[in-house]
């Protein structure tokens, strides 16, 4: 006990330790699961996201504790935000900004937002189109195309609208990019009976919801994987969106994914 007094410290202490060494871990069970929940999803998932997806599977634990096992395991989310900007010419008729930052929506298909992207990789471009529902974030339409044509927000625009009725009165909301100044698109939305939004020159603010879906999609996928090739991007770019709008859960949607939240809205309704 030479060295208990050397190092000042009582005997009390030093079995209380000697005896928890012994003691079987009793997170050991939860530490697996965390663990497999964080590889599960490549490393998108932080503590509190875990949290949730903990207590969708019946395990009662608070976050701080999630965090603290975390820690223990030597895991930490992967993601860093990366927010991206794109110049917008004012080239044709620009909408009224109907839209007004209210990213709140009552039910599914009031209010729509969308943007286009750009990947580079291998030398080569890709742009991806998606339509977001304000009302769970769920992406209702896409298009991935190797070059931004009016084509690919024609193709977009028609899978969306094969979803919703006419003369909805849904808000649609854009940038000014050229795509969306063009007659031909806003005669589209003008026939389906959906009301034209656009953010103001220069604003990204006006459509930030947009914005911070492509930032999470490039922390999540273009700067947290490899790839083989363009071919294999553009797989794992579709494999994404429906991950997003299936698996990946969402704090502010008590938990659930887009679809699983707007399944449940539904029935509640």
């Amino acid at each position: 006990m030479a060295l208990l007094k050397f190092a000042s410290l009582p005997r009390s202490t030093f079995y209380y330790y000697l005896k928890a060494m012994d003691r079987p871990d009793k997170y050991e069970e939860i530490k697996a699961v965390i663990q497999e929940i964080y590889h599960a999803h490549k490393g998108r998932y932080g503590y509190r996201r875990i949290t949730l997806e903990l207590h969708n599977r019946g395990y009662r634990i608070n976050h701080k504790t999630v965090l603290k096992l975390m820690g223990q395991c030597n895991i930490k989310c992967q993601v860093r935000i990366r927010k991206y900007r794109a110049y917008k010419k004012k080239l044709g008729k620009v909408a009224p900004n109907i839209l007004q930052r209210d990213f709140k929506a009552d039910k599914p298909n009031q209010k729509w937002v969308t943007d286009i992207t750009e990947f580079s990789l291998f030398g080569t471009k890709l742009y991806l189109s998606p339509i977001l529902d304000l009302f769970n974030g769920e992406i209702i339409s896409y298009n991935i195309s190797d070059r931004p044509t009016f084509h690919q927000i024609i193709d977009m625009l028609d899978k969306a609208f094969s979803k919703i009725p006419d003369n909805t009165n849904l808000i649609f909301h854009s940038d000014q990019g050229w795509q969306y100044q063009m007659r031909n698109y806003q005669n589209r939305l003008n026939k389906k009976g959906i009301i034209q939004s656009m953010s103001r020159k220069g604003n990204c603010l006006d459509n930030s919801v947009m914005e911070n879906f492509f930032g999470l999609l490039k922390s999540e996928l273009l700067y947290l994987q490899d790839f083989d090739s363009v071919e294999h991007f553009r797989k794992e770019l579709e494999d994404y969106i429906d991950y997003y709008n299936n698996q990946r859960i969402k704090c502010k949607l008590k938990g659930l994914s887009p679809v699983q939240y707007r399944i449940q809205s539904s029935r509640v309704a």
